[in-house]
């Protein structure tokens, strides 16, 4: 639900009501969210962080869960680390988000930092629960991915976050919400949100959890609503144990969501709602679409969303509302917020009469002999044959025209050598009759998967 920026996590949680039957599942037994407020994830240690800037930074998804409840509205600041974060990139973070105080696993990783407040969390729960009145209107920081050396750190508040959750429907069912992304990161931050805020309960994901054993146990558990890249989505269908899952809803974000892989999750799942959000770090949750088709209406262009403005200049999409992110902590030099207001994305977008399409990153584009190539659009072709599972295009250097595009391949099981050397004909035929021929690939490899990122994408960099 929407809340006033007044209001806190720990007292939105309080003011739901009851909170029987609803759950937190990070580890092998569930934890009542009503647990989560008669008690101190950090043993009572309120005084040594309120109104401080607080480096959150645990090894698990569970305690961090616990401490974002316990701090907000009493921590000046809540800093949330990935699991993936470099050891080297925490000096810049402590100095540009001006940590005071750090919470976190084990405290002897963090002794050398000079930091001189640092408190470890405990599981479950114990006593000496914090006011559930919040003294401060806490911010938000979150590390930015895809960054090359020092990640930036983008400022938000939980009103921001939280301003694109809808109230759960009356008399509607509570659902078990489970996200394949970590909460840590953006787009598991908002899941994390909609089940504390709404009336559901929520299942984390386990690190290095095998895809099958993560599906068997998502069905055991009850998942009802379940979120995650297309990436993520692509490897679960690969994977016998999709068909064990019963969603009522499903959703994707993080990356371009193509029309096969709609269509796959429509074939395997019929009768579900599918929708495909856009959000980022810095631009907040944009927009959901649920027609089931690929791309956005242009509408949402020409004033057509209540919340948030959108346009497109020199073919980056441009955003503006309550949602975003403020600014880069510690960076003023960084300009996170454009001219009138807006964010650049830095996502390219065509507009194609009454739809627009996702091209791909500005900064994601292959070079080849000076003309310019959106692997995403290559990948969204090949990925449309019905014997392909998922794709990944990327450059390899050229003596001659200084690149050329080449795709890595997933194909369904079963093939012989016959039929792969049948698909890869067909493959170079499709994109010669529908690609210019400089985005054409040389060299089509059949792969038998495909590396993601540890925030659930494609692997590009070095791929």
């Amino acid at each position: 639900m929407s809340r006033p920026d007044s209001r806190s996590l720990r007292q939105a949680l309080a003011d739901a009501g009851s909170l029987e039957g609803r759950f937190l599942l990070g580890g092998d037994r569930p934890i009542p969210l009503a647990a989560m407020l008669a008690g101190s994830a950090t043993d009572g240690r309120h005084s040594d962080l309120t109104g401080r800037s607080v480096l959150l930074a645990t090894s698990d998804q569970l305690t961090a869960a616990l401490a974002l409840v316990e701090f907000d509205g009493l921590a000046r600041r809540i800093v949330i680390c990935p699991p993936d974060l470099k050891s080297e990139n925490l000096a810049s973070i402590i100095r540009d988000a001006g940590v005071e105080a750090i919470v976190c696993s084990v405290a002897e990783i963090y002794r050398s930092l000079g930091i001189a407040t640092i408190v470890e969390v405990t599981v479950p729960p114990r006593s000496a629960p914090p006011p559930v009145a919040p003294q401060f209107e806490t911010e938000w920081l979150m590390l930015t991915s895809g960054t090359t050396g020092d990640p930036k750190i983008a400022v938000h508040t939980l009103g921001a976050l939280t301003g694109a959750i809808k109230p759960t429907p009356a008399g509607a069912e509570p659902p078990v919400w489970a996200t394949f992304y970590d909460i840590r990161r953006y787009g598991g931050l908002q899941i994390y949100l909609r089940a504390m805020l709404g009336t559901g309960s929520l299942v984390l994901s386990r690190p290095d959890e095998p895809v099958a054993d993560h599906l068997r146990r998502l069905a055991a558990c009850g998942v009802t609503h379940l979120t995650g890249t297309p990436t993520h989505w692509r490897r679960a269908l690969l994977n016998s144990a999709a068909t064990e899952i019963k969603p009522r809803y499903i959703r994707l974000s993080g990356e371009i969501a193509d029309q096969a892989v709609l269509d796959a999750l429509k074939a395997a799942y019929p009768g579900t709602p599918i929708g495909h959000a856009y959000a980022s770090t810095e631009a907040g949750v944009g927009f959901e679409v649920t027609d089931g088709l690929e791309g956005f209406p242009a509408s949402f262009l020409d004033g057509g969303l209540a919340e948030v403005e959108m346009k497109i200049v020199d073919g980056s999409l441009r955003l503006r509302s309550a949602r975003m992110a403020t600014g880069y902590a510690g960076r003023p030099d960084l300009a996170l917020i454009g001219p009138g207001g807006f964010i650049d994305s830095g996502d390219m977008v065509e507009r194609r009469g009454e739809r627009c399409y996702f091209a791909g990153r500005r900064d994601g584009v292959i070079n080849v002999g000076g003309l310019k190539v959106h692997p995403e659009e290559i990948e969204a072709l090949i990925n449309r044959h019905g014997e392909v599972r998922m794709s990944r295009v990327k450059s390899r250097k050229s003596p001659i025209i200084g690149a050329v595009v080449v795709a890595d391949v997933v194909l369904a099981d079963g093939l012989t050598p016959a039929d792969k050397e049948r698909i890869r004909a067909e493959l170079l035929e499709l994109c010669q009759r529908q690609l210019a021929a400089h985005k054409i690939p040389a060299v089509f490899t059949f792969k038998p998967g495909i590396e993601a990122t540890p925030g659930g994408k494609l692997s590009r960099h070095n791929a």
